[in-house]
């Protein structure tokens, strides 16, 4: 972000001073045009005096002398051109001054001229300017014109001076340039410090860490103000998560005590039962009692795992290393073979402190629900696609029954149970928090086929992570 807001601060720093130093210099450039514009009409305006008188006593050589030093003193060719067209006089040969005139580009001031009329001023002349500056004064006003004085000054030297208060514009230009363009990085990380830490600060919040603060000091007014509304927005949703969980854990502490002292009643009605109804109804009361104990007991287990914040790079071999002897023993007991195929060096990111208790769960449904004889650990890196990172597949797959596609699509809602389990030990919260744990680690729990024996199609839970680098 602060590349981008720097590559539009520089132009805006460059289109400031050009606003500024170009009106400059079009004045500038109009201004030498008109004072070199003035000095041209008064030297005509003086030699078409010279020439009235000139041409009416009919002595025109100390004209043409006069004419002569001008040009040669100022390059400007001076030319006494009668009413009918005809160059009569001035600084040099009439041959030369008719070329002169001849190559200016319009007649239209000396046609105005012998009209009594005094041309426009001419337009300002540019550094690229080629076409010179003529000046027409007539000689008489009004119907007494008997000839006009033209000027023809070349514009080189102009235009050059124009030019070099051009540069000198532009050298003075820097300084603003300069102290604008060094003021846009302070300015830049001034703006956009409030941002980083909002970004920061829901980095952290997005991984699960709701006891962050962001400090509203520095940067401009309105993102100091959406900095405090952040830091509130913050803290009213951890207290709302602190209280829904502190709720959840003290109604299903202040629910075992009843509930153990209800089983208790109920299983010392026993001797009092007569009659096969009677103790079928109280083992339904117990088996009910019981269920609901182990509700609770997964609602208390819930409530410790999505209390879990942010993630970390573990190597998964080593989780494992801590598991593997109590799945074996658990699976001995319940006739399972256990195998695990996971490689050395493969590290995870995953839940903080989680990923040992997810594979826990994942395990025990395989043994408890699966209805086979064998259950595979293992794991897989997969390479991601164009600009995604690299995932671990870690799955623990199971040779049982199986689900059908409807039933996977079901099996990460809470509570969902299928009907083949309804009388086997379990609440059906598993794999939904088991889902929930993977998504905010950035991946994903899939379900899929299993080890396809004996018939059965078996299943697969599947836990996607990002892969992360050794810490």
């Amino acid at each position: 972000m602060l590349r981008r807001l720097i590559t539009l601060l520089l132009p805006a720093v460059f289109v400031l001073v050009a606003a500024v130093a170009v009106p400059i210099g079009g004045v500038i450039a109009q201004q030498r045009t008109q004072n070199v514009y003035v000095d041209l009409l008064a030297d005509a305006g003086r030699f078409a005096a010279l020439a009235r008188t000139a041409l009416e006593t009919d002595r025109t050589d100390a004209l043409t002398q006069e004419m002569a030093r001008y040009e040669h003193l100022y390059g400007v060719p001076a030319a006494i051109v009668a009413p009918d067209g005809q160059v009569v006089g001035g600084s040099g040969s009439v041959e030369r001054l008719e070329d002169v005139i001849a190559g200016v580009t319009t007649r239209t001031g000396i046609t105005a001229a012998m009209a009594g009329a005094r041309p426009e001023p001419p337009g300002a002349v540019w550094p690229w300017t080629t076409d010179p500056m003529v000046i027409a004064e007539p000689i008489g006003r009004d119907s007494e014109v008997v000839g006009v004085v033209v000027l023809v000054a070349p514009t080189e030297r102009l235009a050059s001076d124009v030019l070099t208060a051009w540069g000198w514009i532009a050298a003075a230009s820097l300084v603003p340039l300069a102290l604008l363009t060094a003021s846009v990085l302070p300015l830049s990380r001034w703006v956009l410090r409030p941002i980083r830490r909002l970004d920061a600060a829901t980095t952290a919040v997005a991984s699960g860490d709701l006891d962050v603060h962001v400090d509203a000091a520095g940067g401009p007014p309105e993102l100091r103000r959406l900095t405090e509304s952040f830091n509130t927005m913050v803290e009213v949703v951890r207290r709302a998560l602190d209280r829904q969980r502190a709720f959840v854990s003290e109604a299903s502490h202040q629910l075992r005590n009843p509930l153990a002292s209800l089983r208790l009643a109920v299983e010392n009605l026993a001797p009092h039962l007569s009659g096969p109804e009677a103790r079928e109804a109280h083992e339904v009361a117990i088996d009910e009692a019981t269920h609901m104990h182990r509700m609770l007991n997964s609602l208390l287990a819930a409530t410790r795992l999505e209390s879990v914040t942010g993630t970390e790079a573990v190597e998964l071999a080593e989780v494992l290393g801590t598991r593997v002897d109590r799945w074996r023993a658990l699976c001995e007991t319940r006739g399972f073979a256990l195998v695990t195929d996971v490689p050395e060096g493969v590290w995870v990111q995953a839940p903080a402190g989680g990923l040992g208790s997810i594979l826990d769960e994942l395990v025990s449904n395989a043994f408890r629900l699966s209805g086979g004889t064998r259950i595979e650990v293992r794991a897989e890196t997969e390479r991601g696609a164009t600009g995604e990172g690299d995932r671990v597949r870690i799955g623990v797959f199971d040779d049982g029954v199986g689900l059908t596609e409807e039933e996977r699509r079901s099996a990460v809602d809470r509570f969902w149970r299928s009907s083949r389990h309804q009388n086997v030990e379990g609440t059906g919260m598993g794999l939904a928090i088991v889902a929930d744990l993977a998504r905010e680690a950035g991946g994903e729990l899939l379900l899929e086929g299993g080890l396809a024996e004996g018939g059965h199609p078996g299943f697969g839970a599947v836990l996607a992570l990002p892969a992360a680098s050794p810490e």
